[in-house]
């Protein structure tokens, strides 16, 4: 299948490792230029230079997310570059999981709000594509009740609810919205590596849950999202993908 991808220009936050790594290198893979950022410097100007391997430009910037001012500057530096923005994908987290104040601080800021203000920002150049598409990567935690219930489970959930309204309000406009929502990715470096060397317990109830009997990879998150920001995907407007193995038990009507 022919995703139509080539020649968009496609904006990931967060895409130097794990999940949006993965996404950012799909995209390059069909053909897609691709402005990544992060908070590691050196590891944007490594990751941007992997992706011009694939024929395509790709653009880095060192951005926290949760800088309203930082993020949005770099989207409109990004656009004015380019000329334009095709498909944006919101991946930051800040993966907070405690209870404490602060935990759902960071969540609502980078999780919730980074999503909001790169959506606003990317929005004027998104109304002027014949591609446009937004993506949001949300969570399995934001449908089910977990180890991450709280802070971390809450906002992803939120992120579910803002994207479909987004997509609704723009349908009109032709721009689509949505949510992907992986359930337990394992990658070298990622939380799964960590919670298998320091809790092994909970790594080994985590792995019974899923009955492929094994965790996802980020390549099969990247292609999931590839996919449903893509042309081809031209009717799928404010859904959530759910991109697990089968791990959660509810069901979506």
């Amino acid at each position: 299948m022919d995703l139509k991808l080539k020649g968009l220009k496609v904006v990931v936050t967060g895409a130097t490792k794990g999940i949006g790594r993965s996404i950012a290198e799909t995209f390059a893979q069909e053909g897609a230029h691709v402005a990544i950022c992060a908070r590691d410097a050196d590891a944007v100007a490594r990751t941007a230079a992997a992706l011009r391997e694939h024929g395509v430009e790709a653009l880095g910037g060192t951005v926290d997310v949760s800088n309203r001012g930082l993020l949005q500057g770099w989207v409109r530096e990004v656009a004015g570059q380019w000329g334009g923005l095709d498909i944006v994908v919101a991946n930051v987290s800040a993966l907070a999981i405690g209870q404490d104040e602060e935990s759902w601080r960071r969540e609502f800021e980078t999780d919730l709000m980074g999503t909001v203000h790169l959506v606003d920002a990317a929005m004027p150049f998104l109304e002027e594509s014949r591609a446009a598409s937004i993506v949001a990567i949300s969570s399995v935690s934001g449908r089910e009740i977990d180890f991450a219930a709280g802070p971390y489970g809450t906002f992803k959930a939120a992120i579910v609810h803002y994207i479909q309204g987004i997509a609704f309000q723009n349908a009109a406009k032709g721009i689509r919205a949505n949510t992907v929502s992986p359930g337990n990715i394992y990658f070298e470096g990622g939380v799964w590596e960590h919670i298998q060397n320091n809790n092994p317990t909970l790594y080994a109830e985590a792995l019974a849950l899923n009955p492929t009997g094994r965790m996802g990879h980020p390549e099969e998150i990247g292609r999931a999202v590839a996919f449903i920001a893509s042309p081809a995907a031209s009717f799928v407007s404010g859904a959530n993908l759910v991109v697990d193995g089968a791990l959660t038990r509810g069901v979506q009507f």
